[in-house]
């Protein structure tokens, strides 16, 4: 049986582009991966202002790469229900589809940050290195996961 993730990624179709998507409070981390969908690396960090030009940036990096879909890092709480940012994940999804007229998958993302957090310690980065990668290398986490689980899914 195919999970919800597996079932909204059947969207994607079997090539192209993905972005994936850590959004936050203050910033948004943008990933991509090739269009054979094999590795996942970090674009860049959004930082938040209006709904309108946070769409207006994500529309031009997908439109950049090709993208044919999009995979939303979807926080979760530790046993699994859905809380508020999870809520708000959803409807930031259900506002950006008016937008970007692309699939989208959620991509349950519990501990990417602190993963990656622990990653790029490992690395000796700085603390302000850290804090200006740590978005967009979560989403890439996000999105890495996403893209092996599709491709395990295919073999």
């Amino acid at each position: 049986m195919k999970s919800s993730f597996e079932q909204q990624a059947a969207a994607f179709g079997p090539r192209g582009a993905l972005l994936g998507l850590d959004l936050g409070e203050k910033t948004i981390g943008v990933a991509a991966c090739d269009p054979d969908r094999r590795v996942a690396t970090p674009v860049e960090t959004i930082r938040r202002r209006k709904f309108a030009a946070d769409a207006e940036r994500l529309a031009a990096l997908a439109a950049e790469r090709g993208v044919v879909g999009l995979v939303l890092g979807l926080p979760r709480n530790m046993d699994g229900t859905e809380g508020p940012r999870a809520q708000s994940t959803r409807s930031f999804a259900r506002n950006l589809a008016r937008i970007l007229p692309l699939p989208v998958a959620f991509w349950d993302e519990r501990l990417s940050t602190a993963a990656m957090e622990r990653a790029l310690i490992a690395l000796d980065a700085s603390r302000a290195k850290r804090a200006r990668k740590i978005d967009e290398s979560a989403a890439a986490f996000i999105l890495q996961g996403a893209i092996d689980r599709l491709r395990s899914a295919t073999s």
